[in-house]
């Protein structure tokens, strides 16, 4: 079955079948996903690592298969969210921190906040949309077109606003800068893997990583507040969990405002930016280390020198 085929029953499918089951069945996929230890997980417990340098491989091993089992997690209550009634979905959530996005949010102006790929940020999107209001995001425009669109219409469906991510990100940036001036609105990034060849490198678990400049950038030219916030799984007990309807639910947790440093060229404040909310997301992935669900290549050692060359180049411009 072609993959757009199978997310396409998945979404129509999951929503119907009793909870237990499909925990039972994410956890049996994750388990032998990390079992053949396929070039994801490798990729996984080389970026862990990082996250935890004096882990033995025994613990790496360990820790690589609870992130396959959260990353599997969020895909089968992503399959399912759709079906959520309000309640359930606001019983799932929990905030910390969110009074200042309140504020802002309350006094018309937009939110920017920086995420990096933990927990379930669909799940968060969609408790956002309950508890705080509009949300408006960037999704990469995946292939094949027609899974694309199955993302495009169950994000919709949850009420969230998408601009979609083309290789170039110029036009992209243009629409977010009217999204974020015509608010209030909570505009989350992932952002902590470049997309769009534009990104700039920064420390994290010491070692240089490339990410998206664009939550800063967009801070810096619309004057939006900008923040961090960390996603991550919590075991649910008593009402909460039955109210949730899953022994699971995740906390969004958010930090404080990043300052923009107007005593910089706008350079160095975009990198003195994004520094900032990387420090907050790295604090947030090394306390729930399984939550960060990074499967692919971020950190600059583990690039491809002649291909990471040429990007820096196009991203650099002609001399």
């Amino acid at each position: 079955m072609k993959v757009e085929r199978a997310f396409a029953v998945a979404w129509r499918v999951a929503g119907h079948v009793p909870e237990p089951v499909l925990r039972a069945v994410a956890t049996i996929g994750a388990d032998a996903a990390w079992l053949r230890r396929g070039t994801g997980v490798r990729q996984l417990e080389r970026n862990l690592a990082r996250v935890r340098p004096d882990a033995s491989r025994r613990e790496l091993r360990q820790l690589s298969r609870a992130g396959m089992r959260s990353y599997s997690r969020y895909y089968r209550e992503t399959f399912a969210l759709s079906s959520y009634p309000p309640e359930r979905i606001a019983a799932r959530g929990r905030m910390v921190g969110g009074e200042p996005v309140r504020a802002e949010l309350a006094a018309g102006r937009t939110v920017l906040m920086a995420l990096g790929h933990t927990g379930n940020w669909d799940l968060a999107g969609a408790f956002a949309t309950v508890q705080l209001g509009h949300v408006t995001t960037v999704v990469e425009r995946l292939e094949p077109e027609a899974l694309y669109q199955e993302f495009l219409e169950f994000r919709q469906g949850l009420g969230i606003t998408i601009i979609a991510l083309d290789g170039s990100g110029g036009d992209v940036f243009r629409q977010l800068v009217r999204a974020v001036r015509g608010g209030p609105t909570l505009l989350p990034l992932l952002a902590d893997r470049d997309l769009t060849a534009r990104g700039i490198e920064v420390d994290l678990f010491g070692a240089r990583a490339r990410v998206a400049v664009g939550p800063a950038a967009l801070a810096v030219s619309t004057g939006a507040m900008l923040l961090a916030a960390g996603i991550y799984y919590e075991r649910l007990h008593g009402d909460r969990r039955r109210a949730a309807g899953s022994p699971w639910g995740i906390v969004l947790d958010f930090g404080p405002p990043v300052t923009v440093p107007t005593d910089l060229p706008r350079a160095e404040q975009l990198m003195v930016m994004t520094q900032s909310w990387v420090d907050a997301v790295g604090a947030g992935i090394a306390a729930h280390p399984q939550d960060w669900h990074m499967l692919q290549k971020i950190f600059v050692e583990d690039l491809d020198p002649a291909r990471y060359a040429e990007t820096r180049t196009e991203a650099e411009g002609p001399a």
